[in-house]
């Protein structure tokens, strides 16, 4: 079912709620509260807001057609959150939930309104030049929601982005809760935190996660309601680097993809992937590199390491692949 901002606004009992699943049970917060929302700033919407998807399956985002829905667990309670560009330079949200009154507030920021790119200089290397002109929307987001990202990035630590997708698509709807509003196809906002530390032995491991993933959540979970508050209080992506890598399980790798997503941090570099690497020393080189080649290659642009590596993404250039894909086995019991 494809749902346009104009016919979310039909209120419940009227054709476009009657086209609910007969199963829907998920309680009714009537009319959305709705926003528009007006850039100073060129916004490609869905190469900046889909960056938080994860995988097709995701059941906290969908992309349907021209609307963007996204259910989340706000501080204020859960949310579904829906944007559709109506115009060149005009955003349309509406929003349903006990967090809805927050979900819009924090629209702008996860359009990249806080993206600041003040001191980057795309000239220092032809591609990223050509790449910076032919994607002057592209944005870094932010959710402004720190465990639903270090949750989802532990889910990805060392396996193939099939097995990490599924699992999370399995854990947040199992375990979820159902997201409010006519939403496309039934959606779930991840767990609380608590909910994150309760989840048992026996469901993570018919979804897929690793007992290292899974045992990393459940610990960050125990210690999440005080380093939510810690880290935000700290100053700035040192600081954000600094506690999250002291946390058990927590490397470099899963800090900067928690940072990215929670904080459109701009100089985050996920050290130990196994593609980036290779992918920036190729488009800015020709030639693969490791860790610390890809560093030495993004130094120039220090305080803007991510935006770079998105426009080496949004570029297109990528070395052809070698060697045979990773088939993960499946050791879970049937």
């Amino acid at each position: 079912m494809t749902t346009s901002l104009s016919r979310i606004r039909v209120a419940p009992g009227t054709r476009a709620a009657a086209r609910q699943p007969p199963r829907d049970t998920r309680p009714d917060h009537g009319r959305p509260l709705e926003t528009e929302y007006r850039p100073r700033h060129p916004l490609d919407l869905r190469r900046t807001v889909l960056y938080q998807q994860h995988g097709a399956g995701d059941p906290t985002m969908v992309a349907d057609h021209a609307v963007i829905w996204r259910a989340s667990r706000t501080p204020e309670g859960v949310a579904t959150l829906a944007l559709r560009e109506t115009s060149p330079g005009i955003v349309k949200g509406a929003a349903w939930g006990p967090g809805a009154g927050w979900a819009l507030a924090q629209l702008p920021a996860l359009c990249g309104a806080e993206d600041d790119p003040t001191g980057f200089e795309a000239a220092r290397h032809p591609l990223i030049a050509d790449s910076h002109h032919r994607n002057p929307g592209l944005r870094l987001s932010r959710t402004g929601l720190l465990f639903e990202a270090l949750a989802s990035a532990i889910f990805e630590q060392k396996v193939t982005g099939v097995q990490a997708f599924g699992a999370w698509r399995r854990i947040v709807t199992w375990f979820g809760e159902r997201a409010p509003g006519p939403t496309p196809r039934p959606m779930f906002a991840p767990p609380t935190i608590d909910g994150w530390r309760r989840i048992p032995s026996w469901a993570w491991h018919r979804a897929g996660l690793e007992p290292p993933q899974s045992k990393t959540v459940v610990e960050s979970a125990r210690r999440g309601e005080s380093l939510v508050r810690i880290i935000a209080e700290a100053a700035d992506g040192d600081e954000h680097e600094r506690i999250l890598t002291g946390l058990p399980g927590i490397g470099p790798w899963t800090s900067a993809e928690t940072r990215i997503r929670a904080f459109g941090d701009p100089d985050a570099v996920s050290i130990g992937d196994y593609h980036l690497a290779h992918q920036v020393g190729f488009a800015l080189t020709g030639t693969r590199a490791d860790d610390d080649g890809m560093l030495r290659l993004l130094e120039p642009w220090k305080g803007h390491r991510q935006r770079v590596i998105r426009l080496i993404g949004a570029s297109g250039v990528q070395e052809a692949r070698r060697g045979p894909r990773l088939h993960p086995e499946d050791h879970r019991g049937r």
